[in-house]
């Protein structure tokens, strides 16, 4: 379920946050952070919003300052102060800088500016963005293919608890009431966490879908049972993909880390977990197992806490990983009380209230305030819990009470008021209605100071 809060500032702060979240576990001043920032100098990047491939050294340092001084938000990019003018560059300004760089091809983009500033007006402004720009759309920025370079592969391992966590999925076994008939039970899939130091599972779960709404709530009892890990080394899933996920690692201090498509190799460890799992409990899995998703997950958890978490493994030199687990997790960060994980897990989903106070989601009707009839608002969606719970509401970025699961047959024993063709027929009064909590002048001021 993705997040429809598409926000162009928020995926630049999103990509700088990338860019940074590595450096982040390095010891400032160091060496080997330096060495890691020259690396990525010289990598080619995909810039939201931007021509440009290239983030210097200096720039790295500009946003990590920001990151340490302000957080997540601190990497939004600032609005231009002349935003809502043009910087256009003249016809006849980019005709010449076109020239240049046809007949010189080798040539910066700042070369080219000074070759054309002795033709061009100084009051004509020649910014190194607009004019890379322009010869980027026309095709004359384009490197020459390199030969590609041999994949450098190499056994990695960790040292401390929780300083990279690997996810993955595995096909499960079908799930349902009725064993004789497979059409009646449903596919499962396994979604899980481990440590790379000490393979211990901080939580794995069977689930009926592999998305991000299945996968989040997984790693949120992942964080509540074993704490923040530094680095998140994930497929490039769409459910892996998903703007929310890049949020919350960005928000809670966590690098995320794509796997590279196509190239199992990097995520050996979780691969061996999910052999030793089809080895050694799908095949002791009975019919009663399987009867629920439930009852999958209570026996999954058993397996994981009283069998692999107990069992020498090889890669740890005979230590069992909860022994490995203990001997490092001294320093893991666990989430603190400052930390509201409940609301920054939800999905945030724009909705307009009907004339009848209702809106849809995922096929079900809640009702609203009747103050917001009309109205766009955002429903606070947690797809852990069960549909009836009722659901925050933000409108104009404020509190506006909750959605609750809609009771069609409750309000056919509301009395409403209703007008009479007849005055002298008596009348019953009916009782007046409770006064709404919410007052839509209240709501819609934040609105009316941006105005």
């Amino acid at each position: 379920m993705p997040d429809i809060e598409n926000d162009p500032r928020r995926e630049v702060a999103l990509f700088r946050y990338g860019v940074i979240a590595e450096l982040l576990c390095l010891p400032a001043g160091s060496p080997e952070r330096w060495a890691a920032m020259r690396a990525k100098a010289a990598l080619a990047h995909a810039i939201p919003g931007s021509y440009r491939t290239r983030v210097a050294v200096e720039t790295m340092r500009d946003w990590i300052a920001h990151y340490e001084r302000g957080g997540f938000e601190a990497l939004y990019p600032k609005l231009r102060a002349d935003r809502g003018r043009t910087r256009q560059l003249p016809p006849a300004v980019a005709e010449l800088l076109v020239g240049i760089k046809e007949r010189q091809p080798h040539l910066s983009v700042r070369e080219v500016i000074l070759q054309a500033r002795a033709s061009v007006p100084r009051e004509v402004l020649l910014a190194p963005s607009s004019v890379n720009r322009l010869l980027h759309r026309e095709g004359l920025m384009e490197r020459a293919d390199e030969q590609p370079e041999p994949k450098d592969r190499r056994r990695f391992a960790y040292r401390l608890a929780s300083e990279l966590w690997m996810s993955d999925v595995m096909h499960g076994p079908p799930v349902g009431s009725d064993s004789g008939d497979r059409r009646r039970r449903a596919k499962s899939y396994l979604i899980a966490f481990i440590d790379d130091a000490t393979r211990l599972v901080p939580h794995a779960a069977f689930t009926l879908s592999e998305n991000a709404a299945t996968f989040l709530p997984v790693f949120k009892q992942a964080l509540l049972k074993r704490g923040l890990p530094t680095r998140l080394y994930v497929d490039n899933g769409s459910n892996y993909r998903c703007q929310h996920l890049a949020v919350i690692c960005a928000t809670l201090g966590i690098n995320l880390i794509h796997a590279t498509a196509y190239q199992p190799q990097g995520k050996g460890k979780i691969e061996r977990f999910f052999r030793t799992c089809r080895a050694q409990l799908l095949p002791a899995l009975g019919v009663d197992d399987t009867r629920s998703l439930d009852a999958l997950n209570a026996r999954l958890a058993a397996w994981i806490e009283g069998e692999y978490h107990l069992s020498p493994h090889r890669g740890l030199d005979g230590r069992t990983p909860l022994e490995s687990w203990s001997r490092s997790a001294s320093s893991v960060r666990l989430v603190g009380p400052e930390t509201d994980l409940d609301t920054l897990f939800r999905f945030r989903l724009k909705r307009r209230v009907s004339k009848d106070r209702t809106v849809s989601l995922l096929g079900t009707l809640y009702e609203v305030d009747a103050a917001l009839v009309g109205e766009n608002i955002l429903l606070l969606h947690d797809p852990s819990v069960p549909r009836s719970r009722p659901i925050p509401v933000l409108h104009a970025g404020r509190q506006a009470g909750q959605a609750t699961l809609l009771d069609a047959y409750a309000n056919t024993r509301v009395k409403r008021t209703r007008a009479t063709n007849r005055p002298d027929q008596a009348v019953d009064p009916a009782p007046a209605p409770q006064p709404s909590p919410l007052r839509l002048r209240a709501l819609r001021a934040p609105c009316q100071e941006h105005d």
